[in-house]
């Protein structure tokens, strides 16, 4: 199949200009942390795994055609000699290696066979098929004794016509964290929910479409306590916001009622932030702002739903934290893409989870565009800020130092990967090495994560080329 130019190294610099003049001179790129697969086992050895999403690798020649890497985990973390290159061209995995695919821009985990093996989903947005150009493929990869070792394609091509870049994002949940497994996806114009149960011969049982809008992120998470996951998707920019409204369960309702009315994100995470039992969506809104305090604020923000046993009600005001925030370090300047990434754990395992915030545009000294990551403690009352730390490459025991344009903070994930008790920290840099990327491990602590012991992934220690466009750990995918 011919690919386009749009989703490949020409289309990207295209892409890059727009992003420029929206956020500075500076490119920030944003995802979020449902999208970036949190820590899972799936060679159920007790101890979790992590993937590493290479959306830019060339596979046998072509460009582009996307990979993921797992690493697997032990009681001695993670190694890169442990690891395994996934393609569409590897054995079991439907489809084929092409140009342009960008086989792993999104992926998400979770058991969604109930077999005690987490599964891997895997997004491949620029997928030709036949029924259409850059229509989208997701890919289910199943947990096994022996790790992923085989995967089905799901139905994504029952959307309508003009639903297509499916799996630009994905999230997952299945045993242990909702009553039902279930797969978002989302792309242009639409999202697809695919509920259980699922099975390596068939499945899904149902699926339901979202709102006739582009969507940039989806997640989910259980915002009532009912036992069963929520979806949150928040589309691209639209209606005059700088960022794009926040649907909850848009698939049960396709009304405009659905959304948030002051969503203006673009990005979102769920996590319980109050320690109240329920799940809080957690939004980021990285865009510089049209009217600062109204649509954001210099240098990004993120907004925080509380749940509650009516889940988030459409008219609820959110808790706005920005760098400028009390207790929050550093301070709001244009283009630190503050939210651009979020993630939430409980670090300090005091019951309630602490937020971390990718600023991916942050000048780290006089840097530009170095990047930083903000966690904020989660607190049971008052607003959050209090207690806030960060990290950069020029934190001391952080591998590498901060360069122009590193953009640090890209996308985050955190869980207990050596099962010690404690959550690491992930970390990517899309720009470190000219563009070929970057990842970086911080190990849980007493009371928050630690630099001490901290491990860097480059693509060169994964088999992958040491620069240029291999974007190691994620892309810009959701903002274009």
């Amino acid at each position: 199949m011919t690919k386009k130019d749009g989703p490949g190294r020409k289309g990207w610099a295209v892409a890059t200009v727009v992003l420029a003049g929206l956020l500075g001179s500076v490119q920030v790129p944003s995802a979020h942390a449902a999208g970036d697969t949190v820590p899972a086992d799936f060679n159920g050895d007790g101890y979790r795994d992590v993937v590493l999403r290479v959306p830019g690798a060339d596979v046998a020649g072509r460009e582009d055609a996307g990979a993921v890497i797992v690493l697997y985990g032990s009681a001695a973390g993670l190694s890169a000699k442990s690891r395994v290159l996934i393609t569409q061209n590897s054995p079991g995995v439907p489809g084929s290696a092409e140009r342009g695919d960008y086989f792993g821009a999104s992926t998400a985990s979770a058991d969604l066979d109930r077999d005690g093996y987490a599964d891997l989903v895997v997004g491949a947005p620029y997928e030709d098929l036949a029924e259409g150009e850059n229509k989208g493929m997701v890919t289910i990869l199943w947990g096994s004794r022996s790790g992923l070792v085989s995967g089905r394609a799901l139905p994504t091509a029952e959307g309508p016509d003009d639903f297509d870049r499916i799996g630009r994002d994905v999230t997952a949940v299945g045993k242990g964290s909702s009553s039902i497994s279930m797969v978002t996806v989302g792309g242009w114009n639409s999202t697809l929910t695919f509920v259980g149960p699922f099975t390596r011969s068939g499945g899904p049982a149902s699926s339901g479409m979202g709102l006739g809008e582009w969507f940039g992120s989806v997640a989910a998470g259980d915002l009532d306590r009912d036992g069963r996951a929520d979806t949150v998707a928040v589309t691209g920019r639209a209606g005059g916001h700088t960022g794009g409204r926040i649907h909850v369960n848009a698939e049960n309702t396709p009304e405009w009622s659905t959304s948030l009315t002051h969503g203006d994100a673009l990005v979102a995470t769920v996590g319980d932030v109050n320690g109240d039992g329920y799940g809080d969506i957690v939004a980021g809104d990285p865009d510089e702002p049209a009217q600062r305090g109204v649509d954001g604020e210099l240098g990004g923000r993120i907004l925080i739903y509380y749940g509650s046993a009516q889940g988030v009600p459409t008219d609820a005001e959110p808790v706005v934290l920005s760098q400028d925030t009390t207790g929050v370090p550093g301070a709001g300047e244009k283009a630190d893409g503050f939210g651009a990434s979020v993630v939430v754990a409980d670090f300090d395992r005091d019951g309630v989870g602490d937020i971390a915030v990718g600023a991916p545009g942050e000048k780290v000294g006089t840097v530009v565009g170095a990047g930083a990551v903000t966690v904020i403690p989660g607190k049971r009352t008052g607003t959050p800020g209090s207690g806030a730390y960060s990290y950069s490459q020029d934190t001391a025991g952080v591998p590498g130092g901060s360069e122009r344009g590193d953009c640090f903070g890209t996308t985050l994930s955190a869980g207990d990967i050596n099962r010690d008790g404690r959550p690491e920290l992930a970390v990517t840099a899309y720009g470190e090495n000219n563009y070929a990327g970057a990842a970086w491990i911080l190990p849980g602590g007493t009371t928050r994560p630690t630099a001490t012991g901290s491990t860097m992934f480059t693509t060169s220690q994964l088999g992958l080329p040491a620069t240029g466009w291999q974007l190691l750990g994620g892309d810009t995918l959701p903002l274009l």
